[in-house]
């Protein structure tokens, strides 16, 4: 299991990179500029040089062992220095050949157990985090540990009664290794090359996280095989988890059942109907009764495994059975990662219209991983970019810059064959989109201000699924959306013509829709008013006076409303 405690991105190191090999009789390669890429730590026997040797020769950097860079300096081996020169006079040259290398050696450092317990060593890495570094704990299990330190030789602290000191060491280290460290992996059973392959994918994940008043913090982890952290989101106080899913994603809710049993947890499979038809009362009202069948209590959990209509449902039982238990979302489609698992709007549908009943209750973690994508067609990748582009217009504009070079690659998006440096630019896409999400959440929650900004598009958005018997899927619904709320920002004369042209050839180049005919301006009026921005009789609207900028507009004069419909309806 891999724990991802990092709320930035690493830093590349911009040095050269290294032969991957190095005997301790080599001098150190060192380079202006240079950080490493990683630093693992971890207690005595954990595998810090077998493991980071086998990242240094996947990513194709160097590797050091600070322990064989002192001895090369020294001329004498570790046990030697301790018995002549005593563990404080050892602490100070490690300190300084560790401080030296933060800053000048561009590969994969491996430290000694007992490094990061010095204070400078300690503040050092704790720097090199805040640069943006990368620190691995491996965590490693102490009988395997303490097999592998015994036969390893060169452990002075280990030198007698080694079983006994190990423990001991541990519990001192232990909360200090977790605190620095940015990636914890778990060796327990693993090989090196599985270890390897861990720390990779901990390494490469994104994290955004999201706080805020009246928020309980909580992660959005965003990579490759990341579901593997539920049981860690999850905690040790659930005895039993309710896994809602739908059928069309067997594949991912199969390999979550594996992980949540293995970790020990009691598993109630619980199927429900997929997009908007499982967003039910009748849905909710089986699965109220399903949890009251089997005992659930407030000290158990709903894991929400699907598309956006499923983290909703799910997170609405989680937010209303005994009050509100624990729940992890894990979004399994690209609409899903960027909008409907984060942010903590849970609700089902009426016949009055969408989302018109529900709660505000954050989930303890989102799991976004992008195995996923790999089994998603077309037309659903697609309309997620509708609500990536949104984050764009409203706030950060670099999304669309990004949407503009990758357009066609992503238009002809096939889940069969993901190019590695398509699958990063859709990461960085997924992280950009839900930073912009949890900027609105962070300050304004329960949706009374700064958080409407979100609904950009989704106002005439919601009425087209609802008149289109939700048979639209809502990133194409909001893209149209978006189109009208651009009209209706250059008709009451807030933005240029070349926005709303830009809106059109940007959504088109990506195969999402910019228009709609399927209903009367009457039909859309009288959903609008039920929209949730609408106060009284009032018509509420955000649109835009320039990329990044969203203001609210209300009560504009209806018949701008009209032509702006009229405009995205081809009824001029």
């Amino acid at each position: 299991m891999v724990n991802h405690r990092r709320t930035h991105r690493s830093r590349r190191p911009t040095g050269r990179r290294h032969a991957v090999a190095r005997r301790a009789s080599q001098p150190v390669l060192l380079h202006d500029g240079a950080t490493p890429r990683v630093v693992f730590i971890g207690m005595p026997g954990a595998g810090k040089t077998r493991i980071g040797t086998e990242v240094a020769a996947k990513t194709g950097y160097g590797f050091i062992d600070t322990d064989d860079e002192i001895e090369r300096r020294e001329h004498m081996t570790v046990s030697q220095i301790f018995a002549e020169k005593g563990e404080p006079e050892f602490r100070r040259i490690e300190n300084r050949v560790i401080e030296e290398l933060l800053h000048s050696f561009g590969g994969v450092l491996s430290l000694g157990g007992g490094s990061p317990m010095h204070p400078d060593t300690r503040q050092a890495l704790i720097d090199y985090v805040h640069d943006g570094g990368t620190i691995v704990y491996l965590r490693a299990d102490p009988e395997e540990a303490m097999v592998r330190s015994q036969h390893g030789g060169n452990r002075p602290l280990l030198a007698s009664n080694a079983r006994e000191k190990w423990m001991s060491l541990y519990e001192q280290r232990d909360p200090v290794y977790s605190r620095i460290a940015t990636v914890v992996v778990a060796t327990r059973g693993k090989t090196p090359a599985k270890a390897a392959k861990a720390v990779m994918e901990g390494m490469n994940e994104r994290i955004v996280h999201v706080t805020g008043s009246g928020i309980e913090p909580y992660d959005v982890r965003i990579g490759r095989n990341v579901i593997t952290h539920l049981p860690e989101v999850l905690g040790e106080a659930p005895v039993r988890v309710a896994l809602i899913h739908t059928s069309t994603v067997q594949r991912h809710s199969d390999k979550a059942r594996t992980i949540l049993r293995r970790a020990g947890y009691t598993v109630s499979d619980i199927t429900i109907p997929d997009a908007e038809m499982g967003k039910t009362i009748e849905v909710a009202n089986g699965i109220w009764k399903r949890l009251g069948d089997e005992g659930f209590t407030r000290s158990d959990a709903i894991v929400g495994l699907g598309g956006g209509a499923c983290t909703d449902l799910a997170g609405f039982v989680a937010a209303t059975w005994m009050r509100g238990i624990r729940y992890v979302n894990c979004p399994t489609s690209l609409l899903a990662m960027v909008d409907a698992s984060t942010g903590g709007k849970t609700g089902i549908n009426t016949e009055q219209g969408k989302n018109l009943v529900g709660s505000f209750y954050t989930p303890a973690g989102v799991l976004a991983d992008l195995d996923a994508l790999s089994t998603l067609p077309n037309d659903i990748f697609v309309e997620g970019l509708g609500e990536v582009a949104k984050s764009g217009f409203i706030r950060d504009p670099k999304i669309l810059d990004i949407l503009e070079a990758n357009a066609e690659r992503l238009r002809d998006f096939d889940c069969t064959d993901v190019p590695e440096d398509l699958m990063a630019v859709i990461s960085e896409l997924i992280e950009r989109t839900v930073t912009v999400k949890a900027y609105h959440v962070s300050s304004d929650l329960k949706e009374k201000g700064l958080r409407e900004f979100l609904n950009y598009g989704h106002t005439l958005a919601h009425a087209i699924e609802k008149l289109e018997h939700f048979r639209w899927r809502h990133g194409q619904a909001v893209a149209v959306g978006m189109v009208f709320a651009a009209e209706l920002s250059h008709i009451t004369g807030h933005i240029d013509s070349r926005l709303v042209d830009y809106h059109r050839s940007l959504l088109s180049s990506l195969g999402l829709r910019t228009s709609w005919n399927g209903g009367t301006f009457d039909e859309v009026v009288a959903l609008m008013h039920r929209d949730k921005k609408a106060r009284g009789n009032t018509l509420r609207f955000v649109i835009l006076e320039s990329i990044g900028h969203p203001i609210h507009l209300d009560g504009p004069d209806i018949e701008d409303v009209h032509e702006a419909f009229r405009r995205v309806s081809g009824t001029l």
